[in-house]
């Protein structure tokens, strides 16, 4: 681990085997680096940072990007990206997942806007959740702006890196799926927008290669995924680049026994440690990935404990390797 460059002022210096690879444009990092099981392991943190300010720019002193997670669940808020933004090195990344009303995902009225919650009709306010097609039109837009408007700090900085849309399982290839996919990427365009889908149909024999097609079209960045096969939800791991500037890969585990499994957290559903062969599996599909990209995202969700930090590591050691060796 990097050693801190002063105790005083909390600045830590970037280094280590992902920082090696950012040269490169290849970005290995991890998802969810406030996530309470890998703080309260103890296995990666120093006991003594006790702040979310010090454990950015700690966690930033070893991985050049994250994604943020913390962003679906509810809006950012211009005062906490502004300090993302000034709490990590340059050419530090974040990318962004995208709040989950804007993605058909269940959505309860409390985390809205205020002024957007307000003006909810009585009985969708009453509601413990709302989706997409409840609302109108106009307010599906109004939410969009001010999610993109929150992001201007990451934006004037040069630290944001894709927006996320991962969408649910019941999200299926439909003419309302192509139009809502239209949508998006007008309105995230300058941005780049990266889809993930969790829904096999998407990537079947039937449709993939329509899928691929319409994403290159409209300039919309496919993720890639490593996850349990088998499931309705399961994308097989098919490597594919549908922008010239940035291709996108989600390690989520391979736990079959919790993928599906109601009552559990994020932590526990993506819980699973990759062995070395499993990671040495893709450090030839990066590099592919590589030549017809400008800019490689890797990033591990296995988010349980130091599983997602370690494996990082790992991956970035091994891609190291594999570019000395040829």
């Amino acid at each position: 681990m990097p050693a801190r460059a002063s105790t005083d002022d909390q600045r830590f210096e970037p280094g280590g085997p992902a920082w090696s690879l950012r040269d490169r444009d290849l970005l290995v990092g991890v998802t969810a680096w406030t996530e309470p099981t890998l703080v309260k392991s103890g296995l990666f943190y120093p006991k003594d940072l006790t702040s979310a300010e010090e454990r950015l720019r700690y966690y930033a002193a070893q991985f050049p990007i994250t994604e943020v997670d913390s962003t679906y669940y509810a809006p950012p808020v211009l005062n906490v990206t502004s300090a993302w933004a000034k709490r990590t090195p340059d050419n530090f990344v974040f990318d962004i997942k995208a709040y989950r009303l804007l993605t058909e995902h269940p959505t309860p009225p409390g985390s809205l806007w205020r002024d957007l919650r307000e003006d909810l009709p009585d009985e969708l306010a009453a509601k413990r959740n709302v989706y997409t097609k409840d609302l109108p039109d106009e307010l599906y837009d109004e939410a969009m702006r001010r999610f993109l408007d929150a992001l201007a700090p990451l934006r004037d900085a040069g630290k944001l890196g894709v927006i996320l849309f991962q969408f649910p399982q019941w999200f299926v290839p439909s003419r309302h799926a192509f139009d809502r996919l239209t949508q998006i990427a007008a309105a995230v365009a300058p941005d780049r927008a990266a889809v993930e889908f969790r829904q096999h149909l998407w990537m079947d024999d039937a449709h993939a290669e329509r899928t691929l097609a319409f994403l290159t079209d409209h300039d919309l960045a496919y993720v890639a995924v490593d996850e349990p096969q088998g499931f309705n939800s399961s994308i097989p791991p098919v490597v594919a680049s549908t922008t010239g500037d940035v291709a996108v890969v989600r390690f989520h585990g391979r736990n079959d026994e919790t993928w599906n499994k109601k009552g559990v957290t994020a932590a526990e559903r993506f819980a699973y440690d990759y062995s070395l062969d499993e990671l040495r599996e893709w450090t030839p599909k990066l590099e592919a990935l590589h030549e017809d990209v400008e800019t490689v995202h890797a990033l591990m969700n296995n988010c349980y404990r130091d599983f997602g930090v370690r494996n990082g590591s790992q991956l970035a050691t091994l891609l190291q390797e594999q570019a000395a060796t040829g």
